[in-house]
């Protein structure tokens, strides 16, 4: 596929994949660490990372501005990653993790008020086949946890203002990588606050959590987050949400195939819908032949 146009469904798919897989490697990695311990380590480590590859390919390290990336930081990464898996803390990784994933929906609500962008038409029909099957997949009437599940949306809420903010007030000329990792630092420094004052066991080091915290730190947090950052800039920001609801499809089906965690029959019939649902938006976006930075509401590329 060599149409600009197929470069942002190319990243939605590869990070899509990355960010599903890596709810299974963080279950993993929980094993052997506390989740502040956990997150703290790949954020630094994925900024580091970035950064190496930054010097290496001779980018330059430094932003024109630094405003945007402190806010990401603290919101997208830091409060993100906290309440997230503080979620984790009082409710385990099960279906309240999912809850995340209510993050489209706000996202659409978010940016059809700070940024004007509107679902039109058919567009609407996906939104509502995405939101029942993330129901079917959540099934919020057998939640053990309502102060974990209410967390989980909260994190998805913080994941989606954040993301309609990035679009609100973009960096003009800054490189997704170098600003990627700005932000990761940024929130590193959150996260490493929190797992220093909160009262827990050490990390477990062993070949596992390596394993698990090498996976997360290279591709669900360095490589997830650029690729993230790079779609919003030339997606709008309705769709990528709805786009990401794929994650937990993923999630599932993984979750599946590697820990033998066999999906009910709802949560299949949830995992179709959001199949349909996407398979509409990338009909939609096809047919009309219109370029992301073209569409009503979409800032322009930075």
């Amino acid at each position: 596929m060599t149409s600009p146009r197929s470069h942002p469904i190319a990243a939605l798919t590869a990070m899509v994949l990355i960010w599903g897989y890596s709810w299974i490697v963080m279950k993993i990695g929980l094993r052997h660490a506390h989740p502040f311990d956990f997150a703290a380590w790949r954020v630094g480590l994925g900024a580091a990372f970035l950064f190496l590859i930054i010097k290496l390919t001779g980018r330059s390290l430094t932003l024109s501005g630094y405003r945007m990336a402190v806010v990401l930081g603290f919101l997208q990464v830091a409060l993100f990653v906290a309440l997230s898996h503080f979620a984790l803390l009082l409710a385990g990784p099960g279906k309240t993790s999912v809850l995340v994933f209510t993050m489209p929906f706000w996202m659409i609500v978010f940016a059809h008020f700070i940024i004007g962008e509107r679902m039109r038409g058919a567009q609407w029909i996906a939104v509502a086949l995405a939101f029942a099957g993330l129901t079917l997949i959540v099934a919020p009437w057998e939640l053990t946890s309502l102060e974990g599940s209410l967390l989980a949306v909260a994190a998805g809420a913080v994941w989606a203002l954040s993301a309609v903010l990035s679009k609100r007030w973009p960096v003009a000329g800054a490189d997704p990588l170098t600003f990627t990792a700005w932000q990761l630092l940024f929130g590193f420094f959150v996260l490493a606050t929190l797992a220093t004052v909160h009262p827990h066991e050490p990390v477990r080091w062993t070949k596992e959590f390596l394993l698990a915290l090498g996976f997360s730190t290279v591709f669900a947090t360095a490589i997830g987050w650029w690729l993230w950052t790079r779609i919003l800039a030339t997606t709008p920001a309705g769709i990528t949400g709805l786009n990401a609801l794929g994650i937990p499809v993923v999630a599932v089906l993984a979750s599946w195939a590697q820990l033998g965690e066999r999906p009910p029959p709802m949560e299949l019939a949830g995992m179709a819908c959001i199949g349909i649902a996407l398979a509409l938006l990338a009909f939609l976006s096809f047919r009309s032949g219109t370029p992301a930075s073209a569409v009503p509401g979409a800032p322009p590329r930075s």
